[in-house]
């Protein structure tokens, strides 16, 4: 079975309140972005064996990919689930925010379902992948979803951006390298919302913001990350502006970084 995913980039993204739990309470919203399709290929073997196309592979043990994590999770429910050989090809960049990773774990989970016939209705499906990650259970829909929560509370948001071409790049550092950004810098020296001044507290909800024109969300449709990372890699902000020379009618970073997004009139 070859399975070929999406990506997703943030509509705005909001840092509302730190958890009990050490996570935050955000909105957002996920939209799918088609570009960056990593390809897994999946067949029934004798023996779990993974291998993963990608320059940085060595970065990561194999057997700790999301991948894999999806096979052990079902396998623990499922007994009698076979192994399996697994062919990741990465295409999604890394530490990027376009949730690569969640991404190929979302379509394990999926792939599997169907080759082994397990039964899992959707809601089994999004059950399964929030326990892998915050943002998992998105590309399990793959279609524009508000999200709050972890990221992981997943509801249908009505939003018609066929006019509209998206496209994304990632910025490049002075040595032409791709830029990355993990979660744990992202989220370094971030303010929660609820900690915010009362003076401070005047945005547009992000609910209503995105129910106005997309011509309007410039400077109402923010994400909070672009405080503390851009600051600390300049290229995304500049990478931003030169989207909107190049004619895009809303842009903005992704997700904690680092990829840039923007919507361009067809």
């Amino acid at each position: 079975m070859i399975l070929n995913t999406c990506t997703k980039v943030n509509v705005g993204l909001n840092v509302l309140r730190r958890r009990s739990d050490g996570y935050h309470d955000i909105e957002t919203l996920f939209v799918p972005y088609y570009g960056y399709s990593d390809t897994i290929t999946v067949e029934p073997s004798k023996y779990l064996t993974i291998s993963i196309d990608h320059p940085d592979y060595t970065l990561w043990d194999p057997f700790e990919d999301l991948t894999v994590k999806a096979w052990r999770l079902l396998k623990a429910d499922f007994p009698d689930l076979p192994a399996v050989s697994i062919h990741l090809q990465k295409q999604a960049p890394v530490g990027a925010g376009l949730g690569g990773g969640s991404a190929d774990a979302a379509f394990m989970l999926r792939g599997l379902t169907e080759l082994f016939s397990l039964g899992l209705d959707t809601a089994a499906l999004v059950s399964y992948a929030s326990r892998l990650g915050s943002d998992c259970a998105f590309f399990i829909h793959c279609r524009p979803m508000f999200a709050t929560g972890r990221g992981e509370v997943l509801e249908p948001f009505d939003i018609d951006l066929s006019a509209f071409e998206l496209r994304v790049e990632v910025p490049l550092d002075s040595e032409g390298n791709p830029v990355a950004v993990s979660t744990k810098e992202a989220y370094a020296g971030i303010v929660p919302r609820n900690l915010w001044t009362p003076s401070a507290g005047t945005e547009v909800p992000l609910r209503e913001a995105l129910r106005l024109p997309v011509e309007q969300w410039r400077g109402v449709v923010v994400n909070d990350f672009e405080t503390t990372v851009c600051p600390l890699h300049p290229e995304i902000p500049a990478l931003i502006e030169d989207f909107y020379r190049r004619g895009a009618i809303y842009a903005a970073m992704s997700g904690s970084g680092s990829s840039v997004f923007g919507f361009f009139r067809k």
